[in-house]
């Protein structure tokens, strides 16, 4: 079977890890929300030309496959870790991203009940998108642009080669659980998860090292 335009990206992505930018998982986080715009873009033409059911699928499946596990691969390693850090808005940040990922779970899941290219799937499928796009408008201009000013660099490539990891050892969903989580019970536990102390507590330890801090001098 040919590979989907999804997978090639993926495994482009998977196969030149090393550079900075490559592992950052802040743009690991980008060059997914680059696929999804373009699939989904994909599937405009294939609407517009009136496409079979197997065309159709052909590109959704991957695509929705894809938009669960980038959910879960940020609720279980990126937003932990902003919850941490000292971005000021973390709470509301993460909260807000939780409810968008469930949004886009709903939709991708309403999908499934439908004939594929059906009025209905057509309905599900542009609720996942609808969601998708706020939660990449908002994360881009928010999440992401506050832990790129308060996480270390060291911080952000270990993030983004198990973030990578994680994309690649669950694709397809592969043995991964599916499903909602309640936002305000996710902040109040994920932040416990975080894999590495925040700017403001490193800080405090390299003060107790003699060493200090720059910032404000």
């Amino acid at each position: 079977m040919a590979k989907t335009s999804v997978d090639e990206h993926a495994s482009v992505c998977r196969s030149a890890p090393g550079s900075p930018a490559a592992d950052d998982i802040t743009q690991l986080i980008l060059n997914d929300h680059e696929i999804f715009r373009r699939e989904f873009a994909r599937l405009d033409d294939l609407r517009a030309s009136k496409a079979g059911e197997s065309e159709l699928a052909r590109v959704w499946q991957p695509l929705a496959d894809l938009l669960d596990v980038h959910a879960e691969a940020e609720e279980q390693i990126f937003y932990p870790n902003l919850l941490r850090s000292d971005a000021e808005d973390a709470r509301e940040e993460t909260l807000d991203a939780i409810g968008d990922h469930n949004d886009i779970r709903d939709g991708v899941e309403a999908a499934k009940a439908h004939p594929v290219g059906s009025d209905e799937w057509w309905q599900a499928v542009n609720a996942a998108r609808e969601a998708n796009d706020e939660h990449m408008g908002e994360e881009e201009g928010e999440g992401l642009a506050d832990f790129r000013l308060n996480a270390s660099t060291e911080l952000r490539r270990t993030l983004g080669r198990r973030f990578r990891r994680f994309e690649s050892d669950h694709a397809g969903t592969r043995d991964i659980e599916i499903s909602n989580k309640d936002p305000e019970r996710y902040v109040e536990t994920a932040g416990t998860k975080a894999d590495a102390p925040n700017r403001a507590t490193a800080a405090r330890a390299d003060s107790s090292l003699g060493i200090g801090s720059l910032k404000g001098r």
